[in-house]
């Protein structure tokens, strides 16, 4: 195939993808779950003034204590809250997706790669706009890292010092991990309580490498956790990936699947194909 080809196939998938997402929010109303989101971002805030009143002061004192072995355990673990891990492939993902020929594929498979790129579209909004959020709030903020502690002490505020040492709240990382957990939240609901202790875990890796204090890793995550649900329900109010429901947050719908579906032998796969409205 030509590159003039692909280029023109790659175009018009995207104004087709364009197509459905103006259809979709021109004739679906903005029915969103009443969510309390005072009431949560009340407890959140609660919830980091206390850790930064019971913890930081400590966190910034053992700086330095830990066991070289631990520290090069939580070292290898915290690179798993780089963003990088998660927004590369699902961007790839689209990529692919943009240049695959929708219409020549069967029905089951234009549904698998449907599913996909609305996974990848998921990732991509979640993880890629809390990351620039807290960057924007983490330099704005200018609080020192407690690796400067001895220095700087447990609160000296530097706004906008464009300063990667005074760039300490919230945690880069812990915001990734909490859009993953949310992520992992609204698609595995039963299984939020093992993604909360992975995600948890890798979060609290950036206390331990001496970059945050527990604070920062606890405001990081709930800023995450917040826009992986506010994703959900826009796009819940799309259609892709959830359903809009009486429940409070997005729920799954029975089609998604990021594998190939079994239809039971001798029945035809229910699987239709996208529709645009």
């Amino acid at each position: 195939m030509s590159a003039l080809a692909l280029y023109r196939r790659s175009l018009g998938n995207f104004r087709d993808t364009m197509t459905i997402v103006r259809r979709r929010f021109a004739v679906r109303p903005a029915r969103y779950p009443r969510i309390p989101w005072g009431v949560w971002l009340l407890a959140w805030a609660l919830l980091t003034v206390a850790i930064f009143l019971r913890l930081d002061a400590g966190a910034g004192e053992m700086r330095g204590e830990w066991s070289p072995g631990f520290v090069r355990f939580t070292d290898f673990f915290t690179q798993f809250g780089l963003g990088g891990w998660y927004l590369i492939p699902a961007a790839l993902c689209l990529v692919v997706a943009n240049l695959t020929d929708w219409r020549g594929l069967s029905r089951q498979g234009r549904m698998l790669v449907y599913n996909w790129t609305c996974f990848a579209f998921l990732v991509l909004c979640t993880v890629g706009l809390s990351g620039l959020a807290v960057n924007v709030l983490k330099y704005g903020i200018g609080r020192a890292r407690p690796l400067y502690f001895d220095s700087f002490g447990v609160l000296s505020l530097h706004p906008f010092a464009m300063d990667a040492r005074f760039a300490g709240f919230p945690s880069g990382h812990a915001t990734t991990m909490g859009a993953v957990f949310g992520i992992l939240l609204l698609l595995l609901p039963r299984r939020w309580y093992i993604a909360l202790a992975i995600t948890a875990c890798i979060a609290s890796t950036r206390v331990f490498v001496g970059a945050h204090y527990p604070s920062d890793t606890v405001a990081g995550f709930g800023l995450g956790l917040a826009f992986a649900v506010i994703s959900g329900l826009v796009f819940a109010r799309l259609g892709f990936i959830f359903g809009q429901t009486g429940s409070k947050l997005p729920v799954r719908k029975r089609t998604f699947r990021l594998g190939p579906s079994r239809a039971p032998r001798g029945r035809a796969s229910t699987a239709g194909p996208v529709r645009a409205n």
